[in-house]
This record gives C-alpha cells, structure tokens and sequence, in this order.
C-alpha cells in the first residue's frame, strides 16, 4: 500500500538514473491515513492488516468476509459488509486475503473491478486466482483502476513475456513480488514453532488446534479445537 501510494518504483528508478528527483506535480503522492482499506477476507492475516491499518495509518477499515460475523469484526475495529460491490465502491484501496476455493476463484472480476473506484488500488497478497487477471490487466491498461500491489499469481513464476501479466512489468503504478512477501526469517521460526505444536498434539492425542478460517477446516469437528 504504501509502495504504490508514495509511488516507491519510479522514484527507486528516477534515483538510480538520475540521482535526485525534485518534488514536481510528478511525484506527488497520497497518504493513507483518512482513507478507506476494504479486506477480502478477514482471517488472521486480514484481521493483522485491519489491526495496523486502523491503528497505525488511521485508515478506515471495511472487511468483506462471509465466515466472520460482525461482532468479530468490529473487535478487530472493521466495519463488516454484506455486499462486496457496495464495499469496493468504498474503497480506496482493496486488498485480498481470501482463502483460494470455487467459491471465491475470479472473486473480484470485470464487474468488480468496474465498482473500484478509479482512483483505488488493488493488492493481493493471497491467491493470484481470487482476481481474475485478464480483466486486471485491462482494467491498469485503461486507467479503470488506479494501481495494484501483487505477490502472487495464477500461474507462477511471473515472466517478462509470454504471461498474462507481463504488461504489467512495464507499468509505473504497478508493484510485482515474486511470492516472498512472507518470507522473513522470523516468520519461518513461527512456522517451524506451530508446525511442532500441532504435531506434539497430535501425538499426544489432544485436540490441533485449528487458527484458520479456511471453511474446509472448519468443517471438521473431530480432534479439533478452533482459535477465533
């Protein structure tokens, strides 16, 4: 969010040319405190970004998920949406945390995209699948949206050519990671860490302990026990 908002790709590129940029109508960016962040889906990485977005950027905090209810929302100080064309009207910035299912492959699409606002910008940090990425391309290419954020794909590794996505490359307003943005050397110790508890549990014969919000797992009833 803040990459694309403070225009970071070609102000890394306007340095690295040119040595210094002078603050022209070029460079003028937004913040985010005062805007509205809508989330698509709000499990425990939806919930963590409505927790820094609303008390770190001051933003407003819309979240869009049929499996969280409005009072476990409005804990985590989000503002629950039934409908998600209403609350992508909202929005300033859209970013996704769904869980990749039938049900929400191509979730945001040509019609969805055309609620954003054309000043909006799109991140997904979830499943490239959830977006229907033809029409994301088309909808950058025609200035229908702002600007997006992506770290993962439908079909990966992303290629400079021949991919659906490689006109994107070449777009200013547009931020490519190559699915790393949760690659820390500290989030591979917690993974290492609850992967070995849920095992201990499992040996042990006590209930796993299931955090996600993925409906698959909640389905189970079983040998589990779920966190909120």
């Amino acid at each position: 969010m803040l990459a694309i908002a403070r225009k970071f790709k070609p102000l890394q590129r306007e340095m690295e040319t040119r040595g210094w940029a002078w603050p022209t109508a070029r460079w003028l960016a937004s913040d985010l405190a005062g805007t509205t962040l809508g989330l698509v889906g709000m499990g425990r990485i939806g919930a963590n970004v409505a927790r820094m977005a609303g008390c770190g950027f001051r933003m407003k905090v819309l979240g869009f998920d049929p499996y969280v209810d409005g009072e476990q929302m409005a804990r985590r100080g989000v503002e629950k949406r039934d409908d998600l064309h209403d609350m992508l009207a909202q929005c300033d910035i859209v970013s996704v945390h769904a869980v990749l299912t039938p049900e929400t492959t191509h979730l945001l699409g040509e019609r969805e995209l055309a609620s954003m606002k054309s000043s909006a910008i799109l991140v997904n940090v979830s499943r490239g699948a959830i977006v229907d990425e033809t029409a994301l391309v088309r909808a950058l290419q025609s200035n229908r949206i702002a600007g997006a954020a992506l770290d993962v794909y439908s079909d990966e590794p992303l290629a400079k050519a021949a991919h659906t996505l490689s006109p994107l490359y070449a777009m200013d307003n547009v931020l490519l990671w190559p699915h790393l943005t949760f690659y820390t050397a500290e989030a591979m110790r917690r993974l290492e860490d609850e992967t070995l508890e849920r095992c201990f549990e499992m040996l042990e014969g006590r209930p796993v302990l299931v955090k996600s919000h993925d409906p698959r797992l909640r389905s189970q009833n079983v040998g589990v026990r779920f966190s909120e």
